[in-house]
């Protein structure tokens, strides 16, 4: 990991927390929509904390090794955190949908029992998902090379190490890696195709303007996360190479994390908005 892979992670922790930071102190971002991006941010924040205080040191000694229990806490946690987020993604394409198709009925069908079991399922999902994926890992003997050709211990690297045969295993981690995308892929892709009919029938050119801001955001983030897991996770081995799962690895676990808050902020006029009252607030501080 060079210098500026640790720079890119820093920024990424600092624009989660302070995102996170906007919305537990600004009342105007006490919404449902809000509350579910802070979720976002947690699991964004979470990436870079498993991973980079390990690299770093490594970084700082010039190479360096992890112990076998260490290995397994990496891969459960990043496992983790990567379910949650797609599962928690795909929930909150649902909750764009009914912001835009259904306003009048946003705050029953979207009120706190709702946002906290849509939460509590995509944690649960990822705990789920990571103990039994780990465990399995876990289970092959490793008496090949030790070495982790990867920035951390994630699945298909440390598979490459075992010296029993791991193809029938794989192969389910490619079906298993389908079905998990799949269900919230179709969910992403149902919501949005009723947010598009519902936007397409607006008479108010701002009307139409906000739905899709609000919504390109959402998107842009789901094609940044998704894409990365799809090539991780489903395409077959064979197109696979230590060099091409560095970069995926590293665009999904450090990259995305720090665009994400970009592109809500930069996107969404409320965030905006929060940030430079707290800043105001700061200098006037300051000044007295």
């Amino acid at each position: 990991m060079s210098p500026r892979g640790l720079e890119t992670s820093d920024k990424g922790l600092l624009g989660n927390t302070v995102l996170l930071f906007l919305i537990s102190t600004e009342p105007k971002l006490h919404t449902p929509m809000y509350f579910l991006l802070s979720q976002l941010s947690l699991l964004d924040v979470g990436f870079p904390l498993v991973t980079i205080p390990k690299m770093a040191a490594d970084f700082l000694q010039g190479g360096g090794s992890i112990s076998f229990g260490g290995c397994a806490a990496q891969m459960f946690f990043l496992m983790l955190m990567g379910i949650s987020e797609v599962v928690l993604l795909s929930l909150m394409s649902y909750d764009r949908y009914v912001a835009v198709c259904h306003p009048l009925h946003y705050p029953m069908l979207m009120r706190r029992q709702v946002c906290l079991l849509m939460v509590g399922t995509s944690w649960f999902s990822g705990v789920l998902v990571a103990s039994v994926q780990t465990s399995i890992t876990l289970h092959f003997p490793y008496c090949a090379s030790r070495t982790v050709d990867h920035f951390f211990c994630e699945v298909p690297a440390l598979l490459k190490l075992s010296c029993a045969d791991t193809s029938s295993y794989e192969l389910a981690l490619s079906v298993s890696a389908v079905l998990i995308l799949l269900l919230p892929t179709s969910l992403i892709a149902v919501s949005y195709g009723h947010v598009l009919a519902a936007v397409l029938h607006m008479r108010s050119a701002e009307a139409r303007h906000k739905a899709f801001t609000t919504c390109s955001s959402h998107i842009t983030v789901v094609g940044l996360f998704y894409g990365a897991a799809v090539f991780m996770y489903m395409v077959p081995g064979t197109y696979h190479s230590p060099q091409r799962d560095n970069v995926v690895s590293l665009f999904y676990s450090l990259i995305t994390p720090t665009l994400n808050p970009l592109i809500y902020s930069l996107r969404n006029r409320e965030v905006r908005v929060a940030l430079v009252k707290v800043l105001g607030r700061g200098g006037f501080r300051s000044k007295r």
